[in-house]
């Protein structure tokens, strides 16, 4: 049967179903509200205080947790099954500043071409570690000779087994060209995160406008998928602009989303069709497609990420349009000097 666990001091509720832990729960249901560094149980980050109710540790006391913080009623959440309703004190994650940045090593665990231009990759973290991050967060690469390359989460935090980004190649570029013409899978690397500011604010009730330009699609679709995740019922609208229509290179995503959820709507805009596209849909700088949608933008939050030319552009027209400075967010995609 499931139990019922209530988080203070927040109030946060949520039920756990039969054989799953406390935390597995909370981000199933509740999303990145409880802090956590590894899932196994061995270095405290998820530590509560059980105020009332019981749970068990089918494994025995894990070993991020002592007896004598067992004895006080302590417990690691990640691992705790309840064996009764629960009453939980417990510190929660609110801003990217709650979250510890570690730097850690992967693995690429496969790669996958999604467009000419553009590969996905697939991370994995040594077994005893997971990244607890806020969707649309980035993460930097750390290369041998000390620079670094930024690269923004395109999975969401409750699907963290496999870290996922967006690479797009760039001319002569040191770390893009390594990925697409000499990278193997199962090649190491090495990167620090979470970083960044970019993540979605869910404790305001406005309607949300998110802009992509390019790879810009890779933070808004971690923003997303955490947004039907956690059933947020607020109006999300899409636009991605690109190029051509090559470019719009997970294209179907975004369309069986619109298909899957009453409050999500996706526009594509190509600033640059090609003939054999066969395009009719908007055209032109994806800025001003939004701009024609929603001449009052007074009542919205906006998300935007992308290069930095679009971002410039962007914000003189949705502040003329009575866009709030606070209510604007944004990630530029500024590219790394050589």
């Amino acid at each position: 049967m499931p139990y019922h666990v209530t988080i203070r001091p927040s109030g946060h509720e949520f039920q756990v179903a039969e054989h799953e832990s406390v935390l597995d729960a909370a981000l199933r249901e509740k999303g990145n509200v409880l802090p956590y560094g590894c899932r196994n149980g061995k270095c405290g980050s998820c530590m509560g205080t059980i105020l009332s109710g019981e749970i068990a540790y089918p494994e025995g006391r894990p070993p991020g947790l002592s007896e004598r913080e067992q004895a006080e009623g302590k417990a690691l959440l990640c691992q705790a099954r309840p064996m009764s309703d629960l009453v939980i004190e417990a510190r929660e994650v609110k801003t990217g500043g709650d979250i510890a940045v570690k730097v850690l090593p992967c693995r690429v665990e496969r790669r996958e071409l999604l467009a000419p231009d553009v590969m996905r990759l697939y991370l994995k973290l040594p077994s005893a570690e997971r990244l607890q991050f806020l969707a649309g967060q980035y993460v930097d690469i750390l290369l041998a000779d000390g620079r670094r390359r930024s690269f923004s989460l395109a999975n969401p935090p409750h699907a963290d087994e496999l870290l996922e980004l967006h690479v797009r190649r760039v001319s002569e570029g040191f770390f893009t060209g390594y990925v697409f013409d000499k990278m193997k899978d199962k090649a190491l690397l090495r990167f620090q995160g979470p970083l960044g500011t970019f993540f979605l604010r869910d404790d305001a009730s406005r309607p949300v406008i998110l802009v992509g330009g390019g790879t810009g699609f890779a933070p808004l679709k971690g923003i997303l998928e955490h947004a039907f995740h956690v059933g947020l019922d607020r109006s999300l609208h899409l636009y991605w602009g690109v190029r051509a229509k090559v470019d719009l290179y997970l294209d179907e995503l975004p369309r069986r989303w619109a298909q899957e959820h009453p409050n999500f709507r996706y526009t594509p805009v190509l600033s640059e069709p090609r003939p054999d596209d066969d395009w009719e849909g908007r055209t032109g700088w994806v800025h001003e497609a939004v701009a024609a949608d929603y001449p009052d933008l007074s009542g919205y939050d906006v998300y935007m990420s992308g290069p930095p030319p679009m971002i410039d552009a962007a914000k003189p027209v949705f502040a003329a349009r009575g866009l709030p400075g606070e209510r604007l967010f944004y990630d530029s995609f500024e590219f790394a000097s050589r």
